[in-house]
């Protein structure tokens, strides 16, 4: 049997400073306190980059007012079987924070043994090894 695919528009959100956000997976939700890069769902008839200005604004209270497309990973969890459309998102307006109850945390910092969050989610893990990979 195969699984389903879930797709996932995720943003990689750069400040002006070069660091990049992450959130606290809410309580409730799979992998809860877990750090991840905020995104959500691609609903049918979205592209990845409609969901992802969705995702922000509904997550985060920001509007993305602009998005490159990174990458495309896949990760296989217990609970879902995920393809992350990755965009870097370098201008957007407004402040992010946490409207689901998440905390927020800027790092500066793409070694992984520099990163003072734990614990991160897997496909986290993978998505900062392909920035340090790409120099994003």
């Amino acid at each position: 049997m195969t699984r389903p695919i879930t797709e996932v528009a995720v943003g990689i959100i750069i400040s002006s400073d070069n660091e990049y956000l992450l959130a606290n997976r809410p309580v409730g939700k799979p992998y809860e306190g877990y750090w991840e890069f905020p995104g959500g769902k691609i609903e049918s008839g979205e592209t990845a980059h409609q969901a992802l200005v969705r995702e922000l604004q509904e997550e985060l209270g920001i509007e993305v007012l602009e998005s490159t497309a990174f990458g495309m990973i896949e990760h296989d969890y217990p609970h879902a079987y995920v393809r992350l459309h990755l965009h870097v998102v370098r201008e957007w307006t407004g402040i992010p924070v946490g409207l689901e109850a998440q905390e927020l945390a800027w790092q500066s910092s793409r070694v992984l043994s520099e990163c003072i969050l734990n614990p991160l989610l897997p496909a986290t893990v993978s998505i900062i090894e392909l920035m340090q990979d790409k120099g994003i």
